[in-house]
């Protein structure tokens, strides 16, 4: 299979901004072992923003636009070396994109991505693709990394886009503050009911939440690619995933 798997920053990180680093080791010894078993994978990392102030001692999300970019320009660089790190231990190679949405609706610089990450699927490589926060702040405000992995699973034709975050998918309501709400397992078609679900918050150092969650699944079933939302607080779950017995909510292709 060709999988794009996009990352949040909560579950990449501590509360504290820094790395989560007994986590983002199983997740990359995980994906390295689904390379191994033969699928494509594309990583959609955020985690930049937040790994940059946690390192220089900021704990909470700034308001400030230039300090959000200073903070993607330090924990770019972390988190890259990270996953260089890790991946080769498991003798595969990274490639780091860069982009944003506007880049891709530039024609000759989405054909350019097109190539570039094909390319790169042949030669064997892992992409990690992340918002280029540090020159643009569109994404910043928007927080829009989900959007982006669905973006990039389109590009790449992928069977399946895998959004990890720190719940187990979608809820009737909010689970942390009501007891009742049930988690829903699949979902056929993204009515304004379901919309009306997601709520509007993020974790305190991202920016997504559960709207552009939604809306990401919305662009990729639309494009005939399934969409998985799974907690990704231990990345074995992408073996069940793939299994189809994962603890998730499932949005089924078109």
């Amino acid at each position: 299979m060709r999988l794009v798997i996009k990352v949040g920053t909560s579950t990449l990180a501590h509360k504290t901004g820094l790395l989560n680093i007994k986590r983002v080791e199983r997740m990359c010894k995980v994906i390295s072992d689904l390379k191994n078993a033969g699928n494509e994978i594309v990583l959609v990392s955020s985690g930049a923003i937040g790994m940059g102030l946690g390192k220089v001692g900021i704990t909470k999300r700034p308001d400030d636009i230039s300090t959000l970019q200073a903070g993607a320009a330090i924990g770019q660089c972390e988190l890259m070396y990270v996953y260089d790190k890790l991946f080769s231990e498991y003798n595969h190679t990274v490639a780091q994109i860069l982009m944003t949405g506007a880049f891709v609706a530039i024609d000759d610089y989405g054909k350019n991505l097109n190539n570039t990450l094909f390319r790169l699927l042949e030669l064997g490589v892992i992409p990690i693709v992340n918002e280029n926060d540090t020159v643009t702040t569109d994404e910043i405000v928007i927080g829009d990394n989900d959007t982006l992995g669905a973006i990039i699973a389109e590009r790449v034709k992928a069977d399946m886009l895998i959004i990890l975050s720190d719940i187990d998918g979608l809820y009737t309501s909010n689970p942390s503050t009501d007891p009742d709400a049930v988690r829903l397992e699949i979902i056929e078609e993204i009515t304004e009911e379901i919309e009306a679900l997601a709520g509007t918050a993020g974790s305190h150092l991202g920016t997504g939440g559960m709207v552009t969650k939604i809306k990401a699944a919305r662009i990729a079933t639309e494009s005939g690619i399934e969409v998985i939302i799974a907690n990704g607080k231990d990345p074995e779950v992408l073996y069940d995933i793939l299994n189809g017995n994962a603890v998730c909510t499932r949005f089924t292709a078109k």
